[in-house]
């Protein structure tokens, strides 16, 4: 699938179709088991990506790319950073504002539509946090490249790891599609990833996240 139609796919699915369970899910409110698992997982892989940058951000302008309800957001303000939270998402981006605090509002400017554009502008650095797991390798690479070439220090991303048990659920979603169900994440590995990036840049592995459904792996892409 091209970039464009993936894109499409995870707006129908978190624009319309989860929007109150992702809602719930990055809340303090119970939620199952499993999904317990996944917020949890998301949780420590968010403390992974955001450890990976300064713990001053005084006057430092970063994109949050894909930020969904806002998490990470926040935790960036509460550095000293100047945040662009850009979701393709604008039922997410809603959400985010509502939660974001007051005094925050001015160290924030929301963005509903592509993490990618250029209209964005140029950063010191990018957190990318679940938001490229749908993507094929071509895809990951030129959006990579595109935010590399307006971002002055690291892009902090997340991919779903080439695992067995990943490799499973995937298969299992190309072979059992349902209108309701989540993108199908594509499970990448961070070798191969780093050979097709070069020599636009380097990759480097922070992190593995597993927490019972949730499976994530933490990687900075730099010069």
């Amino acid at each position: 699938m091209t970039y464009e139609a993936t894109r499409t796919q995870v707006e129908t699915y978190f624009d319309r179709t989860a929007t109150r369970t992702w809602e719930r899910l990055t809340s303090d409110a119970p939620v199952s088991r499993i999904r317990e698992t996944v917020r949890l997982g998301r949780d420590q892989m968010r403390a992974l990506l955001l450890a990976a940058l300064p713990e001053d951000l005084s006057g430092a302008r970063v994109l949050d790319a894909g930020c969904g309800t806002g998490q990470a957001t926040q935790e960036l303000v509460e550095r000293g950073a100047h945040v662009v939270a850009a979701d393709i998402s604008p039922s997410l981006i809603s959400i985010a504002q509502k939660r974001l605090p007051e005094h925050m509002h001015t160290k924030v400017q929301f963005k509903a539509g592509d993490m990618l554009s250029d209209d964005l502008g140029y950063f010191d650095h990018v957190v990318a946090m679940d938001s490229l797991i749908y993507y094929g390798t071509d895809d990951i690479c030129s959006a990579l490249k595109g935010l590399s070439a307006r971002t002055d220090g690291s892009i902090l991303f997340s991919v779903a790891p080439r695992t067995p048990l990943l490799m499973a659920m995937w298969r299992l979603g190309k072979l059992f599609p349902r209108s309701d169900r989540s993108p199908v994440m594509v499970p990448h590995s961070a070798a191969q990833l780093a050979q097709s990036t070069a020599p636009d840049g380097r990759i480097r592995v922070l992190g593995r996240v597993t927490s019972g459904f949730y499976i994530s792996e933490a990687l900075e892409f730099g010069s």
